[in-house]
């Protein structure tokens, strides 16, 4: 791996490179050094929010221009500027919804390859390679809206991988993927490799899952430059190294983060499902069906599964966010306070207050241009213009998860993790009883991972019911959830441990 590189492979150089977004105080990359050999394989990690996805658009060069931030030093590829190269390098968002654009999984695996002129036999038979190398087993004309988040993500992939690029960038491609699509897609982006020679960058904070197909391992500082640059097994073994990466949130494989203390205590039934049908559109077939399951206060329940399998669409029927296909669906009267024993029968005003949900994509929940506004919207519906009752509700959540220095930012131009984290952030200070969260650890570093997980850990303790749809079994281990699988269309409690 490494010495050689396809005929195609793109180099990539940084001198004293610097990104700042418009709006933003501190750069998201600082003063960046770095060199790329065509063919070379680098794991790109850092603390959230150090830069990894920017750099990564950069080299996509899909930054934008002077009015969207302000660059210094220079980034290239084969010598020019990321802009003046696109159509060489191919990334794969953290979020596959922004970079899905037409309505057939055929049409938009083909869509970039069209683009590159590509003839059109040869355009059809990378399509259905594409998608077999990662996986995503449904027919051409199959709608791109009736995916799950997970197959999106696949879906995003192979449109890639059909452009054959000369860079592949991928930024967090397996982080909402079971863990047997996890090695599934990770395997078909090395068959991919081996087959063009493709340079290849990919972010990941999970760093098992690369360290064993990569070259080298690049680690950015969050206060600028590298942090450590090197082979996997000399980055990741030498003790000082690995302290320094441990104290910079970097999950080091064989090291978990300091676990909270839980003493979960299951109080009164809150929602109850019985023989519940749950399906994703009103004309849809049902996807899950005799749905038998209970949420208490101070409870924690995890929804695990296969992607595709209904756990997403499971967890908004029961937040009511999606009516019920079939079956009973009942909020007790302590839940529903007057407001009727159906959740989606609820006025908005009522469900936020009562059952509070995180989407798997944060995008799609924020509303305002300021991430002190986003905190301060639900609050404010509850305590109107009482600043002080709003700031007791906003300000203790913000400094655990790590957002006070991002108050004035823009939502929209922060890391993957910190989206994450303001989407949960948005909910807590909602003060519901249940939380309802979709991939509530996505795109988090060991350390806010574990401030994530013991600020959720308390809201359990004090008496909030959690809902987690999650492929991330450190989580649902970590609050002593009981779990729920999804599979055969239908979903079975499994004992608890």
């Amino acid at each position: 791996m490494g010495e050689y590189g396809g005929p195609s492979a793109v180099s990539i150089s940084a001198q004293g490179w610097s990104w700042r977004h418009a709006g933003r105080k501190t750069p998201a990359v600082r003063d960046l050094d770095l060199a790329v050999a065509p063919g070379e394989r680098v794991l790109l990690l850092g603390a959230s929010g150090s830069g990894k996805s920017t750099l990564l658009h950069g080299l996509a060069g899909v930054l934008g221009d002077d009015g969207q931030g302000e660059q210094h030093g220079s980034l290239a590829l084969d010598g020019r500027a990321p802009g003046a190269a696109r159509g060489r390098a191919g990334l794969v968002l953290q979020d596959p919804d922004t970079q899905i654009v037409l309505a057939r999984v055929g049409d938009e695996v083909a869509f970039g390859a069209e683009n590159q002129a590509v003839p059109r036999d040869e355009i059809w038979e990378r399509v259905r390679r594409a998608l077999d190398d990662v996986g995503l087993a449904v027919p051409l004309n199959h709608p791109t809206t009736a995916l799950s988040g997970g197959q999106k993500q696949r879906l995003a992939l192979a449109a890639v991988l059909a452009m054959q690029p000369g860079l592949l960038l991928l930024d967090e491609p397996t982080a909402n993927l079971d863990p047997a699509g996890v090695l599934e897609v990770r395997d078909a982006v090395v068959r991919v490799l081996d087959r063009t020679g493709a340079t290849f960058v990919v972010v990941e904070h999970r760093v098992a899952v690369w360290a064993d197909v990569v070259d080298r391992v690049v680690v950015l500082a969050s206060d600028g430059g590298i942090l450590a640059d090197g082979p996997p097994e000399r980055v990741l073994s030498d003790p000082a190294t690995r302290a320094r990466l441990a104290d910079a949130g970097v999950w080091i494989p064989g090291q978990q983060p300091t676990l909270p203390a839980l003493s979960p205590s299951p109080g009164e039934a809150l929602l109850t499902a019985r023989g519940l049908a749950v399906a994703r559109t009103k004309r849809g077939p049902a996807v899950l069906d005799g749905v038998d399951v209970t949420l208490a206060a101070g409870s924690s329940l995890g929804i695990v599964g296969p992607n595709g399998g209904g756990k997403s669409t499971l967890a908004l029927t029961l937040a009511g966010l999606l009516p019920a296909r079939g079956g009973r669906l009942e909020a007790a009267p302590s839940l529903n306070r007057g407001a009727g024993s159906n959740p989606h029968a609820w006025k908005s005003a009522q469900l936020v207050t009562r059952i509070g949900t995180v989407f798997q994509e944060p995008e799609h929940q924020f509303l305002t241009h300021r991430v002190i506004d986003e905190l301060e919207f639900g609050p404010r519906r509850l305590d109107g213009s009482d600043d002080a009752a709003v700031r007791r509700r906003v300000d203790p959540i913000a400094e655990r998860l790590r957002l006070t220095a991002l108050l004035q930012a823009n939502p929209f131009t922060l890391s993957g993790g910190e989206k994450r984290r303001l989407s949960v952030a948005t909910m807590l200070a909602t003060d519901p009883d249940i939380l309802v969260l979709d991939e509530p650890t996505f795109g988090q570093d060991a350390n806010t991972w574990a401030e994530l997980v013991a600020l959720l850990a308390e809201w359990i303790n004090d008496g909030g019911s959690l809902l987690a749809v999650t492929h991330d079994q450190e989580f649902t281990a970590a609050l002593g959830s009981r779990v729920l699988r999804v599979a055969h269309r239908g979903a079975v409690l499994e004992p608890t441990p």
